[in-house]
């Protein structure tokens, strides 16, 4: 087994095993709490520029199973893991995740205390790190390198290069790909929606030439305050009648579109047990969550709009409700597939908001 080791930007280091690609990669360190799902985790979009530590020590257990992905590819840019299961044991089955990551290049490593690592996350904030299998790796050039290092223009490189469409008979949706989860436009079709995926680059005035019922605003990576030319076009969307809902960047691109602000969390929440709450039912649902940014409910004006969803665990912004608008968008992902349903209904009133039949 070849020796890997994971730098911290303050200096610390973790000796493991290398897993997947054999490549040096520098990135944001973050860590997921899921205990299933990692096949779903490694193929969203939203962890571009990122790489992910599970906390749940053993993965792998059951293989990888294509038809679950969540894109056409891994997105992280490393995977820290506690043990890789060296047999998988499913039916489904159609590969192992050591395969997995070695055919996408992915680098790893394997063997780390990673509830070490959490803890150093969860006390310093999300920081830099490298991975790499350089026995003589030279922290003194290292770790200026890692501080310099940011996730840049991610959402570019995880939307759709063409406009696609997804027939249905119901209600038309078009569906602006910032790095999508294929479950969002499933969940649209298994309501009878016709879905248009478009670039993150589309214009308003084309989206709208296309005359849909309903636009939803997907998720995806990065600092939503770098998607200048996304949040122009997001106004002018915002400011037709056509009912929209919006999830996690999503979320985030239309309230700085409309004058709220976002910051950087300390360490964001990744997993699949996040209980949020809706304020206007007083009901608290277990969602699944992938974000490190979140709306500033301070900088809201409530003639815009007004928290809908609040995170039970640190009262952060979950969701909002724009007054006057046939507009809602949560922080959250209510498609979350593994992970929990109780949100699902969003979809059924983004069906009603579009005049349908939920």
């Amino acid at each position: 087994m070849m020796k890997a080791y994971l730098i911290l930007e303050d200096g610390h280091v973790f000796t493991g095993t290398s897993i997947g690609s054999k490549k040096e990669v520098i990135s944001e360190i973050v860590f997921n709490t899921s205990m299933t799902g990692y096949l779903e985790v490694l193929t969203d979009p939203s962890y571009a520029g990122q790489a992910v530590c599970m906390t749940y020590p053993l993965i792998g257990n059951y293989g990888i199973c294509y038809e679950d992905a969540e894109s056409l590819r891994p997105w992280p840019d490393g995977y820290i893991v506690r043990e890789l299961s060296r047999t998988a044991s499913n039916f489904r089955k159609e590969d192992s995740i050591q395969n997995f990551l070695k055919r996408f290049d992915i680098p790893g490593i394997a063997g780390i205390d990673t509830r070490a690592l959490t803890r150093i996350l969860r006390e310093k904030g999300t920081m830099n790190g490298m991975i790499t299998t350089d026995e003589n790796y030279d922290l003194d050039s290292i770790i200026p390198r890692l501080k310099e290092y940011t996730t840049g223009k991610v959402v570019e490189k995880v939307t759709c290069s063409e406009k696609t469409v997804l027939k249905g008979n119901g209600k038309r949706v078009a569906l602006l790909d910032l790095g999508a989860k294929n479950n969002i436009a499933r969940s649209l079709q298994e309501r009878g929606c016709q879905v248009t995926i478009y670039p993150s680059n589309t214009t308003a005035e084309e989206i709208l030439g296309d005359q849909p019922d309903g636009i939803m605003l997907s998720n995806g990576p990065g600092d939503p305050k770098e998607c200048t030319q996304v949040i122009e076009e997001i106004r002018k969307l915002y400011e037709s009648d056509v009912p929209i809902f919006a999830i996690c960047l999503g979320h985030q691109l239309m309230a700085l579109a409309t004058g709220a602000d976002t910051h950087k969390m300390k360490y964001g929440h990744r997993g699949g047990n996040h209980p949020v709450k809706d304020l206007e039912t007083g009901r608290v649902y277990i969602s699944s969550q992938n974000h490190g940014y979140v709306v500033d409910t301070d900088t809201l004006d409530p003639n815009v709009a007004v928290p809908a969803f609040v995170n039970v665990n640190d009262q952060t912004n979950e969701g909002l409700k724009y007054t006057g608008k046939n507009i809602f968008t949560v922080q959250f992902h209510p498609e979350a597939c593994p992970g929990p349903q109780d949100s699902g209904y969003l979809f059924d009133r983004f069906i009603k908001m579009m005049g349908g039949e939920a």
